[in-house]
């Protein structure tokens, strides 16, 4: 055993006792974040608008404080983003992770040097929890490689500027810099398809230990892999064993990744974003991840159900039960106050409190009343194709309700196979309606009550999913596709796609 594999694993040890002092004391450990973020900014512009001094308890902060999105916070922001200081947190940000924003163009979410390193230390601490469940270290001996946006920044009003995967990267520990990959030169390029073809160049020839993105692009770089060698990426890579990915749910790629690689290797599941990094998977055959209570966020909880209600409820985390829906709201030491982050998660466990997410608060289908959610879809699909023998690349669904002729309206799921392309595609479509038809007691109802038609499967050409994320101008990095829509938005693009492809 080397020294560095030795050392990750008393460090490991270290970090457990750590995380279990704060794990068995949740309500204790929200209550003193909560105080010392009020604490904190009680001088901020943001805390004399909203009266802090007189703000002792959650009840109080909820009178004091509504609930806001990005759109509804931007007055604050765009002071900050101007350069004020003591806006939102005391002081200037040192950075902002620009991402993608919808009515509001791009979104500048600040990155303090209180939030930074919790950051860091989560993405540590969740290889380190690894590190110590198995026994296993070996691999900090070997290369890594983390599939991420350019690392380049710009300046905002003195103050730097980039994705956040790209500002990470600066902060890579240097007992880790020698074993990452790839270069500082291949991250910095900027298009998708010359950068995977770059790091396929720099990674082919590495004994790599532990591949780490968001699944769909890391499926890319796989592809690319085995186009090239004509072998499986655990052939081409023998000491791969630890895949390590956030952003979006794993279970719709497992197969194919299974595929690729030739043998099934442990996972660690994330969930980082801009706004924070909120928790991570700490045990392999346990469902759900540790929701990060001490790292300067103080979480409430909205049942989505009651979400759009004038005063819904807003729990905190001795409040919430196991299995129910909810939208995480954030306060946090960027200086974001009861953020909606639009997440929607659930309780798999509340000794200690671990999470999935289900999906977008926006992310829906609701068309004729169904409140269908990404996690159902992603149930179905998991469950189908398991049950047929397939492997699904990439989907996404779409209401249809202007059918041709006189027919009742019916979801259409655009789905691009990774294997049995001559599957009967009405099989498909018939195991999936009757999976949504169990997870979803509204949608069965519509199905029965002949307001909705089942479900029709409209299959997508090769690389198709992938076409359509270049044409919005969202080809690799962090950008994630929506499994589900209220709209024909997506669905418009990919019917011309698979008319050209035709």
């Amino acid at each position: 055993m080397s020294l560095k594999s030795l050392g990750a694993k008393i460090f490991a040890a270290i970090t457990d006792r750590k995380t279990k002092k704060w794990a068995t004391d949740p309500v204790g450990s929200q209550d003193k974040v909560f105080k010392n973020l009020l604490k904190t900014a009680a001088g901020t512009a943001f805390a004399k608008a909203h009266s802090f001094s007189s703000i002792q308890t959650h009840k109080d902060f909820i009178q004091q404080v509504p609930v806001r999105d990005y759109e509804q916070l931007r007055p604050f922001i765009d002071r900050v983003v101007a350069g004020e200081s003591d806006i939102l947190w005391p002081g200037k940000p040192l950075y902002f992770a620009k991402t993608s924003g919808t009515t509001s163009g791009a979104k500048y979410i600040p990155l303090t040097k209180e939030s930074m390193p919790e950051h860091i230390k989560a993405a540590r601490n969740a290889i380190l929890s690894y590190i110590h469940e198995t026994g296993k270290a070996k691999f900090v001996d070997a290369k890594m490689i983390f599939l991420q946006g350019s690392p380049e920044m710009q300046s905002k009003n003195g103050i730097q500027l980039g994705r956040l995967s790209g500002i990470v990267a600066h902060y890579v520990p240097n007992y880790l810099q020698k074993n990452r990959l790839p270069s500082m030169k291949t991250n910095c390029i900027d298009d998708w398809e010359t950068k995977v073809e770059a790091v396929i160049d720099e990674t082919l020839s590495e004994k790599m230990s532990v591949i780490s993105g968001i699944p769909s692009w890391v499926q890319m770089y796989f592809e690319r892999i085995v186009q090239r060698t004509g072998k499986k990426v655990g052939e081409v890579f023998p000491d791969f064993n630890l895949f390590i990915y956030g952003g979006v749910n794993f279970e719709p790629y497992r197969a194919k990744f299974n595929q690729l690689i030739g043998r099934q290797v442990d996972s660690i599941e994330l969930f980082p974003a801009s706004e924070g990094f909120f928790a991570y998977q700490d045990k392999q055959k346990e469902k759900g991840m540790l929701l990060l209570l001490d790292a300067g966020i103080f979480y409430e909880f909205i049942p989505a159900n009651q979400f759009h209600e004038e005063h819904p409820p807003r729990l905190t985390i001795g409040e919430v039960e196991i299995g129910i829906n909810y939208v995480m709201i954030i306060s946090t030491n960027a200086g974001l106050w009861a953020y909606n982050i639009g997440d929607t998660i659930a309780f798999t466990s509340t000794s200690p409190y671990k999470i999935v997410v289900t999906g977008r608060i926006k992310h829906y289908i609701s068309a004729s009343g169904e409140h269908v959610i990404g996690k159902e879809v992603e149930e179905a699909m998991k469950s189908a194709s398991t049950q047929l023998g397939i492997v699904i690349n990439e989907f996404t669904v779409a209401p249809q309700l202007s059918p041709e002729s006189d027919a009742l309206p019916y979801h259409e799921w655009f789905v691009e196979f990774g294997s049995n392309k001559d599957l009967e595609v009405q099989e498909l479509s018939q195991v999936l309606d009757l999976k949504m038809r169990e997870q979803n007691s509204y949608y069965d109802d519509l199905i029965t009550g002949k307001i909705l038609q089942p479900l029709k499967v409209t299959p997508v050409p090769e690389n198709g999913f992938k076409d359509y994320m270049k044409i919005i101008g969202k080809l690799g990095g962090q950008n994630k596709l929506p499994r589900l829509s209220n709209d024909r938005k997506i669905a418009q693009v990919l019917e011309k796609i698979i008319q050209q492809k035709s």
